[in-house]
């Protein structure tokens, strides 16, 4: 497996970029440990495909390099980078059986026989593919085809990094859950560099020890999933991960401390700026909001029951403010107050948080 690391990139697909919109990649430098398993997570057309394709040689960058263990591999094809991608859609061959499917990376580099019965019967017990190891690989589902094709992503011992494209798009629902867990046993197994290209943010953070998450074609935040939950560097982070995302509230300063709706909001640290922002918001999460004696004063407008906890959506002047409550305990009816715990309430200038 290799390190692999990112300097400086930039990507653009017009040919004389002028303008900051005209770049699909903007400039960035990104490290992945040997042995990683990480996420790039983000909505589509926020350039996670077209760095994936950067790392793997598909795309040579517009700007900077791409090193893998320091080794300067910007411009050399992918075949010559020892990487196994698996994509989008399965890639498989369906005149072949699923054996020979799972064979032909192997076969193609010369592994003798032994060693190839070895790994294909490996990766087939993996994934559940014993069965049909011998059945002609066009009369299987999406699933099984894409089960193949993460197989072949997976048989070879030697390859510096196994890259994946949303490989789960195609899976039905409730398959989804059993591959990702089996692909991070995988990797616990094999401690294969995993990059891992998704929208879907419980794959992203089920999946990844550490996670990208991409707005508009920068990183906005390199983090744990606990980091990214607990303390977004971004509002976009804030919005994007959760469910239902962050509560974000416009606040004014009152010396060191935020204010809303006529209240000093308890913040994790004093609020010191630098320049005068545009914007200033404070993010505090749903599940750090509480109903309580005293505090802000709201009107409860919605209560949505979805099992283990409820939504509760109430509403400040023009501002809604979303809190979970635990399953069994009801929410008050009208006029209530809020809280918000201070350890998990940040203040956010122009989209960024304040340190």
């Amino acid at each position: 497996m290799a390190r692999i690391s990112l300097r400086n990139i930039r990507h653009s697909y017009v040919e004389e970029p002028s303008g900051e919109e005209d770049w699909a990649l903007k400039s960035m430098s990104v490290d992945w440990a040997d042995g990683t398993a990480c996420a790039l997570l983000g909505p589509s057309g926020c350039g996670k495909t077209t760095l994936l394709n950067i790392i793997s040689g598909l795309l040579m960058p517009t700007e900077g390099e791409v090193l893998f263990d320091d080794r300067d591999v910007t411009s050399i094809p992918p075949d010559a980078r020892n990487i196994a991608q698996v994509f989008q859609f399965p890639v498989v061959y369906d005149t072949m059986s699923v054996y020979d499917n799972l064979a032909f990376p192997l076969r193609n580099r010369g592994v003798d026989k032994k060693t190839i019965d070895r790994r294909v019967r490996e990766i087939a017990n993996m994934l559940d593919l014993e069965a049909m190891l011998f059945t002609r690989a066009a009369g299987l589902t999406a699933d099984g085809k894409q089960k193949i094709s993460l197989g072949r992503g997976l048989v070879r011992a030697d390859v510096n990094a196994i890259l994946f494209d949303e490989p789960l798009t195609v899976i039905d629902p409730h398959l989804k859950w059993m591959l990702r867990s089996k692909l991070k046993e995988l990797h616990q197994q094999f401690g294969a560099t995993m990059i891992y290209v998704t929208h879907d943010q419980t794959e992203a953070l089920t999946f990844a020890e550490q996670v990208i998450v991409m707005h508009e074609g920068a990183v906005v935040q390199i983090g744990t999933p606990i980091e990214l939950f607990e303390r977004p560097h971004h509002t976009f982070v804030g919005h994007f991960i959760g469910s239902p995302g962050m509560n974000l509230l416009p606040c004014e300063l009152d010396g060191e401390h935020a204010e809303f709706a006529g209240h000093s909001i308890r913040t994790e640290h004093p609020v010191r700026l630098k320049t005068t922002p545009d914007t200033l918001q404070i993010g505090v999460r749903p599940e750090f909001v509480k109903f309580a004696e005293s505090g802000i004063e709201v009107d409860v407008t919605k209560v949505t029951d979805i099992g283990r906890h409820a939504i509760v959506e109430t509403r400040s002047g023009d501002n809604i403010i979303r809190l979970l409550l635990p399953e069994g305990q009801s929410a008050p009816a009208g006029r209530a107050h809020l809280q918000f715990d201070p350890k998990h309430t940040q203040v956010y200038a122009d989209g960024w948080i304040v340190e």
